[in-house]
């Protein structure tokens, strides 16, 4: 069975998480990689390149921008802008759900994997809440299994 790399499959993204993917982008390729090639060129001129700590520094860094850059513009070149529009009436990515649990109301934003922020209250439709949650109606309960256990979420509103 052949399996799908990264590159294979579309990347479901909410229109503000590709907005902030191209900001993210433009800022790296644009602001941060010229000034980092800058410090590189600054760094060859001072000598002995092997014992250049800060050569080897700005060098470092900008593989590590260059990763970047190419992951976003993979990302980039792969995602499919989700409008939250509802599936049936049902929890689909892009949208805003407030849920009930243990007497407490939340609201999670159903997002694409490259944007999802737990402490942002983003999650993925693919982590274990996202899956239970996508295609469920309001009113609906679904059982999610936890490192406490299983937690039972009732669906109380879509937006």
């Amino acid at each position: 069975m052949n399996k799908m790399s990264l590159t294979d499959k579309q990347i479901q993204i909410t229109k503000e998480g590709i907005e902030s993917l191209k900001k993210e982008l433009y800022e790296l390729s644009e602001v941060k990689r010229p000034k980092v090639v800058e410090r590189l060129s600054n760094a060859r001129l001072q000598g002995d390149l092997a014992e250049n700590s800060d050569y080897h520094n700005a060098k470092d860094e900008l593989d590590f921008l260059d990763g970047r850059i190419d992951e976003l513009e993979m990302v980039l070149q792969k995602a499919v802008v989700i409008d939250g529009g509802t599936s049936n009436g049902g929890v689909n990515v892009g949208m805003r759900v407030k849920v009930k649990s243990s007497g407490q109301e939340q609201t999670f934003h159903i997002v694409g994997e490259w944007e999802a922020d737990p402490s942002q209250k983003k999650i993925s439709h693919t982590s274990p809440l996202g899956k239970a949650l996508i295609g469920k109606k309001i009113g609906e309960k679904v059982e999610v299994e936890a490192p406490v256990g299983k937690i039972i979420y009732e669906v109380l509103s879509l937006e």
